[in-house]
């Protein structure tokens, strides 16, 4: 079913959402409803810490009919929001998990082997985290959302980083509302 919602309905490509699967950073999980009668199916977008144990899980409804369900387990810690830590000084923020697939969908090349954080939300917490991580960090692109939340959450994203950090960050902006909207216009 993940696969099914996120390269049908989402748009994302397979080899992308194949390397995030082999690394354990994206599974299903199939919960039973409080009465036992139902059954929900989520797309999780895990987290890890940098010694490796999992500690932040964002689900996201696999249902394409009304409004699915999505959010943060409770207890996560977002210093480890859903994530991939390349090699390169470039790290690339977004507010949700699938957007960042979908950017990777857009833009594929050599993709590996740069930073990429979705905020499952637009804390900085976890953007301020994978800063201190990286080992010189040196361009941050942010990436969120084309709406109030996401233009306000940049410029507050912007100012933290270059206090913090000593690092300008550049905004690059999706035409539509996110990036996985630009995706799916595409296909």
């Amino acid at each position: 079913r993940v696969y099914a919602y996120l390269l049908q309905k989402r748009c994302i490509d397979r080899e992308i959402l194949n390397a995030f699967v082999r690394r354990k950073l994206i599974y299903e999980s199939c919960e039973r409803s409080r009465d036992g009668t139902k059954e929900y199916h989520n797309a999780v977008f895990v987290g890890f810490d940098e010694h490796g144990v999992a500690r932040h899980a964002h689900k996201r409804g696999l249902y394409t009919q009304g409004k699915s369900y999505r959010g943060n387990v409770e207890g996560c810690d977002p210093r480890c929001s859903f994530h991939w830590t390349g090699t390169s000084d470039r790290l690339y923020v977004f507010e949700a998990p699938i957007d960042l697939l979908a950017f990777l969908t857009l833009y594929p090349d050599g993709w590996q082997q740069h930073s990429y954080v979705a905020c499952c939300g637009t804390s900085p917490i976890p953007v301020l985290t994978m800063l201190q991580r990286m080992k010189t960090p040196q361009a941050v692109y942010l990436c969120l959302d084309n709406d109030r939340a996401g233009h306000e959450a940049s410029l507050r994203m912007t100012e933290q980083i270059g206090e913090q950090f000593h690092i300008a960050s550049d905004r690059l902006i999706p035409e539509r509302k996110d990036w996985n909207d630009d995706l799916c216009v595409l296909r």
